[in-house]
């Protein structure tokens, strides 16, 4: 059986912020129905601005960082509305980001253990990995380790 891990709404908050907020996403989720509900209509294409910018990273590395082709970032922008695969790809990244901020309760230090090469994941920085959810996955056990003060 696969282990969930399930934010809390403090978490849920931090997500809802980096994705521009209820301005943006037209709602409020604050539980994990929500959060689903959101995802499966599609979250508003300006929540990937708002992302790219809490982040600052590029247009290109955005995309990577999410897994989905510059060209179809772009078009989703002009259409207004990301598919569900790519809503859950934006939370997928939208949620390391938060929990990073509340690992370093710092968002500048945050950043930088995103971008910075990792050894715990084999050298490779955080933001590289995240596209995929074995990735995701090994930076939110990474950011849990260093939480509890196990060497990461």
């Amino acid at each position: 059986m696969a282990n969930v891990v399930v934010s809390a709404p403090e978490s849920f908050r931090n997500i809802e912020t980096l994705l521009g907020g209820r301005g943006v996403l037209r709602a409020t989720p604050r539980s994990t129905q929500d959060w689903i509900g959101v995802i499966r209509r599609g979250i508003p294409a300006g929540a990937v601005e708002a992302l790219k910018k809490n982040i600052e990273v590029s247009h290109a590395e955005l995309a990577r960082a999410l897994g989905i082709p510059e060209r179809t970032l772009a078009r989703r922008k002009r259409e207004g509305i990301l598919s569900s695969d790519e809503s859950a790809k934006l939370w997928r990244l939208a949620r390391a980001v938060g929990r990073a901020n509340e690992v370093f309760e710092d968002p500048a230090a945050a950043l930088h253990w995103l971008k910075a090469p990792n050894a715990a994941l084999s050298g490779a920085s955080p933001l590289s990995i995240i596209d995929t959810e074995i990735g995701a996955e090994s930076v939110l056990d990474t950011l849990g380790r260093i939480e509890h003060g196990v060497y990461a």
